[in-house]
């Protein structure tokens, strides 16, 4: 490996060194570096500065093989008529691990007719590097397909009218808010693998981990990021705090990690239909709104392990469930007692409330439905911080239906 790609590598190569959970006996992690080092100089190389992907691979003898394609002929492909089936194998392959067999390779490559390519890495994998190590650095110069993962997205209302040093200070407090929530988690041992993608006035945010309790976690993130931003708000002065709007959405979506000099990103990226129904979502929403995308998803039961569909509501009551964990938890000095998640809605003639579901439409005439959410945090000595806007304080929240649902 040329010295100059190492140096340029170095923290990457790094984080990789950490992630390997083996090292073999009698080698030193100096050893395992320089494998680590061999194998992404000939990934890198194949990637050529982003005109490829390594769609697979499978390990061999002495190294491993790899199916290497050019980004745009997967689109290509998938686009091309009378395909519907191949369509669907190709979907397979990008959802699923990048670690095939090779049976399975062979079926790839003869698929997208291309030539499978034979690494030699002087070494074997397995003995040498952690399969979950290997499919990591692969995930890299790869592309991916998920389902089902929850995404949030705040966005900084009247941004644009701001002055350059305000809109950076608050970017900055909204950031603090995102570090500030991580680590009160973190506190109740409660992991978040978190990454977010600027909007330029606001963050897409999205756990890394993807399962029913990574996306229950991540509402919970969001709501104590909307939580130290209210409390911040109430302590500013000026305009260095921004008044929010949120987003939450659980949707298909595509993982890849952009080019950034040479090199791929250490840290990836997600676009599809999950960031694209919260883009449209916030276009309507009002200052201090949190909306909900209507989603329906299907989960592993926690107890049986069969299918489970949980839609919004159904997904709220869950996540209400594990709220308790949050007991304890300090906010401005003082620690919370409980917390009430869930969707608003008009009073209801046999008592209680029941659902709206708002039908809302955007720029381009596409019309999807939407819900009121609303967080109620209950502190032991200090004033509750309310977050989202009640149901019958929405009159600016332009609609072009409403559902009433049995609460």
């Amino acid at each position: 490996m040329h010295a100059k790609d190492d140096q340029s590598r170095q923290s990457w190569i790094d984080a990789f060194l950490d992630m390997s959970r083996h090292k073999p006996e009698g080698a030193s992690m100096s050893e395992v570096r320089s494998c680590i080092i061999k194998l992404d100089d000939i990934l890198h190389r194949n990637w050529k500065l982003g005109k490829n992907i390594i769609l697979a691979w499978t390990p061999s003898h002495e190294g491993l093989d790899i199916l290497i394609v050019p980004h745009h002929s997967i689109i290509d492909y998938i686009t091309s008529p009378n395909r519907i089936e191949e369509v669907s194998f190709i979907f397979q392959i990008i959802s699923g691990r990048k670690q095939v067999t090779p049976r399975w390779l062979k079926r790839i490559a003869a698929a997208l007719g291309t030539e499978i390519v034979s690494v030699d890495l002087g070494f074997a994998t397995g003995r040498w590097l952690d399969d979950e190590t290997v499919e990591a650095l692969i995930r890299r110069y790869s592309l991916s397909h998920g389902t089902d993962r929850a995404v949030a997205l705040f966005d900084a209302v009247g941004f644009s009218l701001l002055s350059p040093l305000e809109q950076v200070t608050q970017l900055n407090s909204l950031a603090y808010s995102v570090n500030s929530a991580h680590a009160k988690l973190r506190d109740k041992s409660i992991t978040i693998k978190f990454a977010r993608s600027t909007t330029g006035d606001g963050f897409y945010i999205w756990n890394r981990t993807s399962s029913l309790q990574a996306n229950r976690d991540l509402y919970h993130f969001m709501h104590l990021i909307l939580a130290d931003n209210a409390i911040a708000q109430r302590k500013a002065t000026s305009n260095s705090v921004p008044k929010l709007r949120a987003a939450f959405h659980i949707g298909d979506h595509y993982e890849f990690y952009q080019s950034e000099g040479l090199s791929p990103t250490t840290f990836s990226y997600i676009v599809g239909d999950v960031t694209i129904e919260l883009a449209r979502m916030i276009e309507r929403a009002i200052p201090g709104q949190i909306i909900m995308g209507d989603f329906d998803i299907t989960t592993p039961h926690p107890l049986t392990g069969e299918d489970w569909h949980l839609g919004t509501r159904e997904f709220i009551e869950t996540a209400q469930l594990n709220l308790a964990d949050l007991n304890g938890l300090v906010l401005s000095d003082d620690e919370i007692s409980d917390i009430k998640v869930y969707l608003t809605g008009p009073p209801v003639k046999e008592g209680g409330f029941g659902i709206n579901r708002y039908r809302i439409q955007d720029k381009h005439g596409r019309s999807r439905s939407v819900f009121n959410a609303k967080v109620n945090i209950y502190r032991q000595a200090k004033d509750p911080i309310f977050l989202g806007i009640q149901d019958n304080q929405l009159g600016p929240f332009q609609t072009i239906g409403i559902e009433t649902l049995a609460g």
